[in-house]
């Protein structure tokens, strides 16, 4: 790992960015060489700082690629400018060797490569930094596409998250500029999303999820799974025989309509968002296939999002609350969701939803761009450190994707006039009494509960109460001082209670013969006169130093 740590210090000066290996006390693990000098004349000084971060994330390799590649679409966590640039990574990798490939299929299958498929393609026609695909038969005739896990991958990218969580709480700790983008969240939220995508399982899961959402949906078709030729590390589906939807030539020169297939395409989405509550975050014409009569086929499952009913009604709701101009209701939707929190100011939060809301409010359907209205969204959220949740962003994410696969397909898309129907329906449904007796119905054995638990309950805190025994827990903040405030303001009250005693005892002696004399003036009276002259003198001066009686 100290070589990691190493590597990664050294990737860092390279591009310039040794202020951060500074503030963050890393440079034990940096030897200042030649190589160094060398690093800083390659001419990374033209570049720009988000420019240098890209090159540092594709130097250090697949598990900080996939890092960039998910921040990209978290505008709400980085700054705008570096999110952009990391939306150019791409994972440029080379392929890994046939041998390693036919051994970690027959250790994971237990079973000879030869054995399970007539045949086998020896380079494979996709690589990536996790995996990479084959074409191959089964023994059957059938055509499928294979994906192999690379070959430790795991063990590296463990390795990865446990340097990237050390360095993450180094920075919240050293650098307090760092503690506003919340970097142990980010990867915590990174480590879940990555360790999901290791696990082809998982992929295969969704993969047969959305097989079944879309049962009986003709224009959307999802491959088959195979299980007996599946595992952890290898991902064996069928393949689509089918034109890439970004291969605009072969698509017109075939007569295929190129707006039914982008109207196809967004109202899946919206049907996943809305009815399914699992969408596939990254449709983008290279993930997509036409088949005949326009038909779409959705591959590549690596990423894919879920939102429970709550989220999904809070969102929709939200959604609603903004386009009728209610302020107030989005803010409370925000709390309800622990987007905001008590410090948030609620009124410079207010100020610029309103802001938001008329810039986009005059507008109709056809005039509104959803890439560009998320990104002002982005832009108040990020200001106003919120936190989003990560299926809202993976959501978000989807909306942009799919605004994209339209725009390209069709010049005229606009993935709001395709929202409006499926949301309109969607809350139609909800407001459904059939559907609210329902759910009154699904929640009535909680609330049943609730209600049984109560009289015990409140009974048992009268009884705490009435036997003294009822204990109340407060949580204070910032009242350490307190105990010293009120041991200085009873000081100066005594000071003051001595000083009038010294003035009223003085003012007695000097009415009286009391030897000596100070030109016929008892010397103890004028002695206690200049006494407390000189301590109320000083009880005045630190009054008007500090501006407070009682310090």
């Amino acid at each position: 790992m100290a070589k990691r740590y190493k590597k990664i210090i050294d990737i860092l000066v390279k591009y310039e960015f040794d202020y951060l290996v500074d503030l963050m006390k890393l440079r034990p693990f940096h030897i200042h060489s030649s190589r160094s000098k060398i690093y800083h004349d390659s001419g990374t000084g033209t570049l720009s700082g988000p420019e240098r971060m890209r090159k540092v994330l594709e130097e250090l390799g697949p598990t900080y690629v996939k890092l960039g590649q998910i921040l990209s679409v978290r505008k709400d966590l980085i700054p705008v400018e570096y999110a952009e640039e990391f939306s150019k990574l791409q994972d440029n990798v080379p392929p890994f060797a046939f041998e390693d490939v036919k051994r970690i299929i027959q250790e994971e299958l237990e079973t000879p490569l030869e054995d399970l498929f007539e045949s086998f393609e020896r380079s494979p026609i996709a690589a990536a930094s996790i995996g990479q695909v084959h074409l191959a038969k089964l023994k059957d005739g059938t055509n499928v596409v294979v994906k192999v896990q690379r070959p430790q991958i795991r063990q590296v990218i463990e390795t990865d998250l446990d340097i990237m969580y050390s360095l993450a709480r180094l920075a919240e700790e050293r650098i307090s500029a760092a503690r506003h983008y919340r970097p142990v969240s980010i990867v915590d939220e990174f480590s879940r999303a990555l360790r999901a995508e290791i696990d082809y399982t998982q992929e295969a899961q969704n993969i047969e999820r959305f097989s079944y959402n879309f049962k009986d949906e003709r224009s959307v078709y999802i491959p088959k799974v195979y299980w007996g030729y599946s595992s952890q590390k290898i991902l064996t589906q069928e393949y689509v025989d089918g034109i890439k939807a970004n291969d605009f030539e072969t698509l017109d020169k075939l007569g295929f309509d190129r707006e039914k297939i982008a109207m196809i395409g967004s109202n899946a989405f919206m049907k996943q968002v809305f009815e399914d509550g699992l969408f596939h975050a990254d449709i983008h014409p290279g993930n997509v296939f036409i088949l005949d009569n326009e038909t779409i086929a959705l591959i590549d499952f690596g990423m894919v999002g879920r939102l429970s009913n709550d989220l999904r009604n809070g969102f929709i709701e939200a959604l609603f609350a903004m386009t009728k101009g209610d302020v107030d209701q989005c803010i409370e939707i925000l709390y309800d969701f622990d987007v905001i929190g008590t410090d948030t100011n609620i009124r410079d939060l207010k100020n610029d939803i309103e802001i938001f809301l008329d810039k986009y409010y005059s507008r109709s359907l056809k005039q509104m761009d959803a890439a560009l209205l998320i990104g002002d969204l982005f832009t108040i959220l990020r200001k106003h450190e919120a936190k989003i949740p990560p299926a809202v962003a993976l959501l978000l994410r989807g909306t942009i994707m799919i605004t994209g696969f339209g725009s390209q397909l069709m010049p005229e898309f606009n993935l709001a006039q395709v929202f409006e129907p499926h949301a309109k329906k969607y809350m139609k449904k909800r407001l459904n009494p059939k559907h609210i007796a329902s759910s009154a119905l699904k929640d009535a054995p909680k609330y049943s509960r609730v209600l049984h638990k109560m009289p015990m309950q409140i009974s048992h805190i009268l009884s705490l109460a009435e036997k003294g025994e009822l204990h109340l827990k407060f949580e204070h903040s910032d009242l350490e001082k307190l105990p010293r405030e009120i041991n200085d303001a009873s000081n100066r009250l005594a000071l003051s209670l001595i000083v009038s005693a010294i003035i009223v005892g003085s003012s007695l002696i000097i009415q009286t013969d009391m030897q000596p004399l100070f030109w016929d003036v008892p010397l103890l009276g004028v002695f206690g006169f200049t006494v407390a002259f000189l301590l109320g003198m000083s009880f005045v001066i630190s009054i008007l130093r500090t501006g407070r009686i009682y310090n």
